[in-house]
């Protein structure tokens, strides 16, 4: 007999109750010749830290870290100041960007610092504080009984509170519990103190009111339309039924300060309908009445979220804002057809002056722009 087993014969069987041959003591044969199972290495011995055998050391950096704390509120503190009491146009000198503002310089430090302190102290507390033993979980069923998950969470909240040791340094609690709560000051003032004029008190005065006096009142005058970017006044003569001319206040384009804010709050779209056109309402009328001879002046502002009104189709008469297709009439003084705006666009009621030009005959008689809370109907 051959002592080789023939091809598609079965070995022989193992005995039953023999052992299965090992690789190695401890270790069980896999597929292949491969262990799948190791003994347990367990964990490296822990090493105690200068602040785990020293007391002295855990004060030093209790007092590091609430230094850390500390510097986190004297940067929020420093950027309120910056905010309330820094003025915008002050500038500094600063290395490789020559001037800038002084108020941005602050702020940023102030931010920065307030992070940093928070930051690092977090960070030198967990590293030299906190315990750092580390902890093995055997594998477990996902979700324990509620009694233990109850348990858990009340021994976890109590050991996380000693381990932190906030209880035996007062010194971190109260140093980190002031940059905590000094923390959220700064996105408080920025989300409140940065949204500016309540609107109405902005938009409800335009250019057109006229030229703002030092003591904050406006000196009344009927400016002349000029033509947007010519900046010259303009003739009834030159506008053609269907055409539309962008208009702003005579003066405004010779504005040193603030002509950009203005310009935005008195633009006006001039056009010129066939006065048969208009509708034959209360406002179909007054917009006649407030134009000269079919020639009518329309803030150019959407009162949706102040778009530029733009596009006019002479078919319609429709005014068309682009950003969100509201659509004002003007035969019924730009009552809103369609789309988000919440008002008609206010119109400029015009007249002519004694040489023929195009003139306001009185400024908006109500807030430009987009519609808000305290704005009437």
């Amino acid at each position: 007999m051959s002592e080789h087993t023939p091809t598609g014969a079965r070995p022989e069987e193992e005995p039953p109750g023999s052992t299965p041959a090992r690789l190695d003591q401890g270790h069980v044969q896999g597929t292949g010749g491969i262990p799948d199972r190791f003994e347990n290495p367990g964990l490296p011995p822990h090493v105690l830290r200068n602040a785990d055998r020293d007391e002295k050391a855990a004060k030093r950096a209790e007092v590091q870290v609430a230094g850390l704390f500390l510097l986190s509120i004297l940067g929020t503190l420093l950027f309120i100041v910056a905010y309330f009491i820094v003025d915008t146009e002050d500038t500094v000198w600063v290395p490789f960007t020559n001037e800038m503002s002084l108020a941005n310089l602050l702020l940023g430090l102030g931010l920065a610092f307030s992070l940093l302190g928070i930051g690092l102290g977090a960070v030198h507390w967990a590293k030299t504080l906190m315990p750092d033993t580390e902890v093995v979980e055997m594998r477990h069923p996902m979700r324990s009984e509620q009694a233990d998950r109850d348990e858990f969470v009340e021994t976890m909240v109590e050991k996380g509170a000693k381990g932190s040791q906030l209880n035996r340094r007062p010194l971190l609690k109260a140093t980190f519990g002031g940059a905590m709560g000094l923390f959220a000051l700064p996105l408080l003032v920025q989300l409140v103190g940065s949204l500016g004029p309540l609107p109405k008190n902005d938009l409800s005065v335009t250019y057109w009111n006229g030229r703002k006096q030092p003591d904050g009142s406006y000196k009344p005058k009927k400016w002349r339309l000029h033509k947007d970017p010519e900046d010259v006044p303009i003739r009834p003569s030159e506008i053609t039924i269907g055409s539309v001319y962008h208009i702003q206040p005579e003066g405004l384009l010779e504005m040193e300060h603030e002509m950009q804010n203005e310009m935005a709050k008195a633009s006006v779209l001039l056009m010129r309908l066939d006065p048969n056109d208009f509708q034959d309402t209360e406002q179909g009328r007054k917009a006649r009445s407030w134009g000269h001879e079919g020639i009518v002046a329309y803030s150019k502002v959407c009162t949706h979220v102040g778009c530029p009104v733009g596009l006019y189709e002479q078919t319609t008469h429709h005014l068309l804002c682009p950003c969100h297709q509201s659509t004002f009439d003007v035969t019924n003084d730009c009552e809103v057809v369609f789309g988000p705006a919440g008002h008609p666009l206010p119109q400029l009621k015009i007249t002519v002056d004694n040489e023929g030009y195009l003139i306001a005959d009185q400024p908006f008689q109500e807030p430009v722009g987009p519609s808000f809370w305290e704005r009437g109907e």
